[in-house]
């Protein structure tokens, strides 16, 4: 052991084996209470572990510091009574520096970031969207070739009717050896009409090469193939008995793209850092604090989506203040829940129907309507947003993506006669992806050769283009496509932000008239109507508003048995012999699962499902033993990852469910200000954030409605254009290939009081019921309590610590 000083001393302390054990397991316990890891001390450093080995963890030493110091005085005092006890009066992360205050880069119309005396923040719970991503891109093809037949025979144990998923690495391995086989070396001239296809479908296997390829080794998480027969013939089997069915012909689809870029991963963490700072208001360094001393309880849930998790992973890097990769981050924070924050298959029908309203509006030249609308409450009409000479625009945004396209094509020429002088050996390109993922900066030397930012080339440029431009419109038919232009929008910004020095003409004015469609596009395909806005929004988020209603509900419940045992504790002040009883009532009272109290809209099964995981036993901080001027005060965070249709969804929600008719005559739960707001609000950028904080006020009556209200803001995320000029605002634009993050804008009036009541019963026809959440399933990370065993062995050390201590005084 080692004194204040640093000094190692060794102490006559003699320990039985079990108390050994005790005191190993003790160390492990307490540093997972804390920050959730396994650490390691190492000269002077310390390293966290997980299932991808070891890694360096800034300021993670105090940790192993502070169970030190426990210990050493446990065990003097049990064991060498006659020594002096050396733990210190105060903790050592009592004297964290308070760090600086980080906000955006633009502030919004602001947040209530302080609160009364009488208020304390209780919970917060955000949903956000992921950061900036690579576009989407898919391929499908036809294919015959026996190479391809054979390798979807092989991967779905030789039926010939299934379909097969390749998404490992092995597996996408063998399909790019069949398809480096099939490329053809040269390009043949254009002829017939079946050499057209021929060529078509040459170029498509080319694309497929090219993306396999891509990075140098497969991540297995941002490719994936997909082999659907589509035909079959009868042949006589290889030993002669009977015949067998054999493929003859299958549909390859491709997905690729949708990765977290630098500026997505950077945008994240730096979302994260403004949280730690100002969503937290308090003594000291705020969250940090909170987290340290064991009064916040952290849960991160995620959609399938890799660049999703990644954003989440990246933002809870700059949330907790921690350092390394991502990886490590994600495994032991992130949870995924693909069932909560995924999936648009039950509203395919009603999203269909917008969509072809929405194409007849566009199309025809019609005006939208103003059903429901007048000039006071202008979001209220048909189709808001969509520009009204829409039906002109679309001519010119074809010619200008063919422009587009045919520059590209140039690029991609020349790369393409590159690859095919080269040995099949030399054609996988440096750019390592992987590695990618993990830095925060753009790839300088790419650019300064003329090349794409990040790991496209030139070929998989043309082929993004070129498909946008075929996709839009279909000159035999003469038919527009108004679902693509989201997409031309989504490659026009890409490319102005992070190909701006490839220079390409025509691209600036492609985005402004892109723009303008996709600013009345995107959110009329969630509903042309408030109406069906509002059906559309309340079946996508319905398990998400359930979810946050039981988060609500159980942060309330939970404040209010610690508000009556306090209340209980003051009345009934007990003798300091027995201070260990209160401490083990007080843990074992908060060890439920919060539902003993539950609300006239609240179901007896409304439970937090993952805290009911196995019935778990739960600590918090203990008042009479802490060392902090608040212990009382502990916060429920809730953070949801998730993509642009639930950030619809959720907001559409918010803003229309007083139309329902069993709610006729509420007000809305957003400020009229707040609604123009969003009425004028165009997008929800990457990175954009609906947040919900609890207060609670400690000086009104438990069974006041007004004890909890509910603040509400939100952010329009990285909602600026990049063809900003000003340098002298947006340095990063231009330098770091990055758009900054709005602040955070309020959704009330400043000084309204939003009871939880009025939000329950709101949100309430719209969410998932309590009873309908699936059983809980195993949490992937960490949630920052004691584990059962690790509980059970500071149980145990409790115990013997107090047995010892008293048989020492009766000694005396």
């Amino acid at each position: 052991m080692r004194n204040p000083d640093g000094k190692e001393v060794r102490y006559p302390v003699l320990l039985t084996p079990t108390e050994k054990q005790i005191a190993r397991d003790v160390c492990i316990a307490f540093s997972q209470s804390v920050c959730g890891f396994d650490l390691l001390r190492c000269e002077g450093r310390s390293y966290v572990c997980d299932v991808n080995g070891w890694s360096f963890v800034k300021n993670s030493h105090k940790y192993y510091d502070d169970a030190a110091c426990v210990l050493r005085k446990m065990f003097l005092e049990a064991k060498a009574p006659h020594l002096p006890s050396t733990i210190p009066p105060i903790l050592p992360w009592n004297h964290e520096p308070v760090q600086a205050s980080e906000g955006l880069t633009r502030a919004g119309s602001g947040i209530i970031d302080t609160f009364g005396q009488s208020e304390e923040l209780r919970c917060v719970i955000a949903v956000i969207r992921h950061g900036d991503r690579t576009p989407k891109q898919k391929v499908k093809l036809k294919v015959t070739e026996e190479k391809l037949l054979n390798l979807m025979l092989k991967y779905n144990g030789g039926r010939p009717r299934s379909e097969t998923k390749l998404k490992s690495a092995v597996q996408l391995q063998d399909l790019l050896d069949a398809t480096r086989a099939l490329v053809p070396r040269n390009r043949p001239g254009r002829g017939s009409d079946s050499e057209a296809e021929d060529m078509e479908h040459a170029d498509k296997l080319r694309q497929v090469k090219a993306v396999l390829e891509e990075g140098g080794h497969f991540s297995g998480i941002y490719r994936k193939v997909q082999l659907k027969p589509l035909k079959w013939v009868k042949v006589a089997r290889i030993n002669g008995e009977g015949e067998e069915e054999r493929p003859v012909e299958a549909l390859m689809v491709l997905k690729y793209g949708g990765v977290l870029t630098h500026a997505g991963r950077k945008q994240a963490e730096e979302l994260g850092r403004y949280f730690r700072n100002h969503m937290y208001p308090g003594e000291g360094t705020g969250l940090l604090r909170l987290h340290s001393t064991y009064r916040h309880d952290l849960k991160i849930y995620s959609s399938d989506e890799g660049r999703v998790q990644m954003s989440a992973a990246a933002f809870a890097k700059g949330l907790l203040d921690l350092e390394g990769q991502l990886t490590p981050i994600l495994v032991s924070l992130v949870s995924k829940d693909s069932s909560m924050l995924d999936g648009l298959e039950n509203v395919s029908a009603e999203m269909e129907e917008a969509k072809a309203r929405l194409n007849e509006i566009i199309t025809s030249g019609a005006k939208a309507g103003h059903c429901n609308g007048s000039s006071e409450f202008p979001w209220m009409a048909d189709g808001v947003g969509l520009p009204s000479s829409a039906n002109e625009l679309l001519p010119r945004l074809v010619e200008l993506t063919k422009k587009v396209t045919e520059q590209v094509k140039l690029l991609a020429r020349d790369e393409d006669e590159k690859l095919m002088d080269a040995n099949g050996d030399d054609v996988i390109p440096s750019y390592d992806q992987a590695k990618a993922l993990g830095n925060t900066n753009i790839d300088v030397d790419r650019i300064a050769a003329g090349l794409p930012c990040g790991s496209e080339g030139f070929l998989l440029m043309f082929a993004r283009w070129k498909k946008l431009e075929r996709d839009l419109y279909n000159e035999r038919k003469g038919r527009f496509d108004i679902t693509q232009i989201p997409d031309v929008y989504d490659s026009c910004k890409y490319d102005l932000l992070h190909n701006a020095h490839l220079n390409l003409e025509g691209l600036d004015e492609l985005f402004k008239v892109a723009q303008l469609l996709a600013d009345g596009v995107i959110p009329n395909e969630y509903g042309i109507n408030p109406k069906q806005k509002l059906k559309i929004g309340s079946k996508i988020a319905r398990r998400l508003l359930g979810k946050i209603l039981i988060d609500l509900r159980n942060t309330r419940e939970e404040a209010i048995n610690v508000a009556e045992l306090k209340n209980n504790q003051d009345q009934d002040s007990k003798s300091n012999s027995s201070d260990w009883d209160d401490k083990d009532y007080y843990w074992k009272h908060h060890g439920k699962n919060e539902d003993g109290r539950r609300s006239s809209t609240t179901s007896d099964k409304s439970i937090d499902q993952e805290d009911d995981d196995d019935k778990e036993t739960k600590y918090r901080l203990d008042p009479k033993y802490a060392n902090v001027k608040t212990p009382d005060r502990h916060v429920r965070t809730r953070l949801y990852f998730t993509s642009e249709s639930h950030i619809h969804s959720l907001m559409n929600v918010l803003r229309y469910c007083n139309l329902d008719e069993s709610l006729e005559g509420e007000e809305s739960l957003l400020s009229n200000s707040a609604l123009q707001r969003l009425y004028r609000t165009k997008e929800l950028d990457y990175m954009s954030y609906v947040v919900l904080r609890m207060f609670e006020n400690v000086e009104v009556d438990l069974d006041d409605p007004h004890r909890f209200r509910i603040e509400m803001t939100f952010g329009r995320g990285a909602d600026r254009s990049p063809l900003e000029k000003s340098r002298s605002e947006t340095p990063s634009l231009h330098q770091e290939h990055i758009l900054p993050i709005m602040g955070p804008e309020r959704l009330q009036e400043a000084g309204s009081s939003l009871t939880l009541e009025k939000m329950e019963r709101m949100l309430h026809p719209f969410a998932m019921p309590p009873e309908d959440f699936p059983p809980p399933s195993v949490p992937h990370g960490f949630t920052g309590y004691f584990s059962n065993k690790s509980a059970h062995v500071l149980e145990r050390l409790v115990n013997l610590w107090r047995s010892s201590k008293h048989a020492n005084d009766n000694g005396r």
